[in-house]
């Protein structure tokens, strides 16, 4: 939402000093007032009734208030004006409830996680276990980054997951079948703010994907930073995540065919890109996962998750502003951006950090088929980046009329 602020200032007639005495202020008033009535000839015109002092100072006291709004710092940075709060009817359906629930305590998971472990230290008798633990993930287990993780089964297939992704909701469309005797890498387009679609897709069975590609064992790939965090590494894990390392990415593949890995492309500074109706890419320079296909002799598969950047707002951030430099900065130093965005509350629906509810369908594309070579040579690895831009291009081709309705841009490789 813009402001308009070519009808929203207020129109303010001349006026003299507070300072001058009550007679000037009286004749310039009368002057005013005087001058704002045409006069007509053949017709006579009322009498003006002089101002008193105090009349013409609170007159004056209110065209300098008027002023003051309308040059206030809102008003001069073109911020529009909040909207006001819209709560959620207390008559919500239970199912519903259960969705938001999910949702909401999945956003909160990093921090309940933290709390939990060492919440847990107020208890001595448990010190000696909690001690064994950390140094057993700080130190010891590697499976995120050497075995792709500990997948569970009925950690994937919880109803948890049903309900969360049932809020957005969140489903799955095949292009294709693609065969368990391959070795699967899908690139999964866009980021978004958090990437939503690809924790229900590859990370859960919320949206069947074993259903639609039996035989296929799917492994989402995140940042190694969020396997040092207690229990909540755990929890990943037991989804099939694992590290986005090249070793992890080898060590995954490795295994046979039927294996797979997820790689969301775009990666954080495609995020600062997530504006509702906006499709715009990271994907011109990245030539890593190309990489690891061909040598690991895997066929890669295009995936573009429509709705993904329409589930939070994000404050503005156009190259050159402020904001942006900021976020650039940020990842500089830290590895991942910062976007600054706004979602709903749990008893809101337009001020939180819960994702707002919007449809996101994964259309996973057709397989390109990759001859193995240990070595790729440039021209091969340009020659296979080449053609799974054209596989994307075909699904937003195809679907971007059905399920980016409305969308303010197309589909834009921006790096």
């Amino acid at each position: 939402m813009t402001a308009d602020t070519s009808t929203d200032r207020p129109v303010v007639d001349t006026a003299a000093p507070e300072s001058t005495t009550s007679s000037t202020t009286n004749s310039t008033i009368l002057s005013e007032k005087s001058s704002s009535t045409p006069s007509t000839p053949g017709t006579s015109t009322a009498p003006l009734t002089p101002l008193t002092p105090k009349d013409a100072k609170a007159k004056l006291k209110k065209e300098k208030d008027s002023i003051s709004r309308s040059n206030s710092l809102l008003d001069l940075l073109h911020v529009p004006t909040p909207e006001p709060i819209k709560f959620a009817p207390l008559n919500v359906p239970t199912h519903r409830r259960a969705q938001t629930a999910a949702v909401a305590v999945w956003s909160v998971m990093i921090p309940i996680t933290f709390t939990a472990f060492f919440g847990a230290f107020i208890f001595p008798f448990l010190w000696p276990f909690l001690i064994a633990y950390a140094i057993w993930f700080m130190f010891i287990d590697k499976a995120w980054e050497r075995k792709g993780g500990r997948s569970q089964e009925w950690v994937r297939r919880s109803a948890f997951w049903r309900y969360f992704a049932s809020y957005y909701p969140v489903r799955t469309l095949k292009e294709a079948d693609l065969p368990a005797d391959r070795k699967y890498v899908f690139g999964y387009h866009p980021h978004g703010i958090i990437s939503m679609g690809a924790l229900c897709t590859f990370a859960t069975e919320a949206t069947g994907f074993s259903e639609l590609f039996p035989g296929i064992k799917p492994h989402l790939l995140t940042l190694d930073s969020n396997f040092r965090v207690p229990f909540y590494r755990d929890i990943l894990m037991a989804m099939g995540i694992s590290s986005v390392s090249k070793r992890s990415c080898r060590s995954i593949l490795k295994k046979g065919p039927g294996n797979s890995i997820a790689i969301v492309i775009g990666g954080a500074s495609e995020s600062l890109y997530a504006h509702p109706g906006t499709h715009n890419l990271t994907l011109k320079k990245r030539f890593g996962f190309v990489k690891v296909a061909i040598r690991e002799g895997a066929d890669l598969v295009p995936v573009y998750g429509f709705g993904e950047n329409d589930i939070y707002e994000q404050l503005p951030n156009e190259k050159g502003s402020g904001v942006y430099k900021f976020q650039k900065n940020f990842q500089a130093m830290f590895g991942f951006t910062f976007p600054l965005f706004h979602g709903r509350g749990i008893f809101n629906y337009n001020y939180g950090l819960m994702p707002f509810r919007h449809d996101i369908v994964t259309v996973i594309g057709k397989p390109i088929k990759i001859k193995q070579n240990p070595n790729p040579t440039d021209e091969e690895v340009q020659e296979y980046h080449k053609l799974y831009i054209e596989g994307l291009q075909e699904i937003w081709d195809k679907y971007k009329d059905e399920f980016a309705k409305d969308r303010t841009s197309e589909l834009k490789l921006v790096a």
